[in-house]
């Protein structure tokens, strides 16, 4: 009788297993060739530059000699969540886009630093290699966060400054003055990326659920999965150290443009004040049935406070 029920205890231990490594291998998503990638996704092979001792995804685009504008995008995006806004105000601007390291076509830091403060040292440096004295910084998202840091550093650098539903104040697993613990979901990201949790963690993004199509979706699923990317995207987690926005908004002396959707349900709009009491000099314009992106989930329209702020 106990060897009877040994021998069945190995087997359901053994099919167990056997359903937990399935799922696993089921789960399982590798990273796609650079290659493939560069192929879908790289409008040109000068597009791929050296910055700082790393290699960035980097568009400049629109007339040489025209002001300058440089967007930096949020937390899992890349340079083409701009693309609407760049395509517009390239007629008659310099529009420099790029991927932060680790994300999109731009590999992971050779530092291994994704502090906002290497970034920040990344936005000067592409400044000046592109000979640029003086520009317009605009900001999504982490790249909010990264854009107002940028121009509480370095104000003599900037005109002016759009902030995009910014990140920046304490939310919940994101203290000051503390590095996070990195969630066990995002730990699992490295091996796995299911398709269909990509597309509903995308879905908070957006008020109008139809922008988030099959093409969005596998703009993203692809980009995430460029070599070095997800452990490049833990890391980034692992190392936010937030510090009070208020030590660095109340240091900004560009005019600022505090842009919302009135429905983010990533960061809320109820944080705008918060910012508009801080900032010197700010306005904000809330954009109704809008979310967290609405340079993508509407181009036309999101833009056309966004440009007028620009022109004067």
């Amino acid at each position: 009788m106990r060897r009877v029920r040994h021998i069945r205890l190995i087997f359901v231990l053994n099919l167990m297993a056997s359903v937990v490594l399935g799922t696993g291998l089921a789960l399982w998503t590798p990273d796609l060739p650079r290659a493939e990638l560069e192929a879908r996704y790289l409008a040109s092979p000068a597009d791929l530059v050296e910055v700082a001792g790393t290699m960035l995804h980097l568009r400049d685009r629109g007339p040489r000699d025209a002001p300058a504008v440089i967007m930096i995008h949020g937390f899992g995006a890349s340079l083409h969540t701009w693309a609407g806004w760049q395509d517009r105000l390239a007629a008659e601007r310099r529009v420099v886009s790029f991927d932060l390291p680790g994300l999109g076509l731009s590999p992971p830091d050779a530092t291994g630093d994704y502090s906002d403060r290497r970034v920040t040292e990344i936005v000067l440096a592409i400044m000046d290699q592109l000979g640029l004295e003086r520009a317009d910084l605009v900001g999504n998202s982490i790249g909010g966060r990264i854009a107002f840091t940028f121009a509480a550093r370095h104000p003599e650098r900037v005109r002016k400054l759009v902030l995009v539903s910014p990140d920046g104040y304490e939310s919940p697993g994101f203290t000051y003055g503390k590095a996070p613990d990195v969630p066990v979901l995002a730990e699992a990201l490295r091996l796995w990326l299911p398709r269909p949790l990509l597309r509903l963690s995308l879905g908070m993004a957006y008020a109008d659920s139809g922008v988030v199509t099959d093409q969005l979706v596998s703009r993203y699923h692809d980009l995430m999965r460029a070599p070095g990317v997800r452990e490049a995207l833990v890391e980034r987690m692992r190392q936010t150290v937030l510090v009070r926005p208020e030590t660095l908004l109340t240091r900004v002396q560009a005019p600022t443009l505090l842009l919302w959707g009135e429905e983010d349900a990533v960061i809320p709009v109820t944080n705008a004040p918060a910012y508009a009491r801080a900032l010197p000099h700010a306005q904000t314009v809330l954009l109704p049935g809008m979310g967290h992106v609405p340079q993508e989930e509407g181009p036309d329209r999101s833009l056309l406070p966004v440009a007028a702020f620009l022109r004067t």
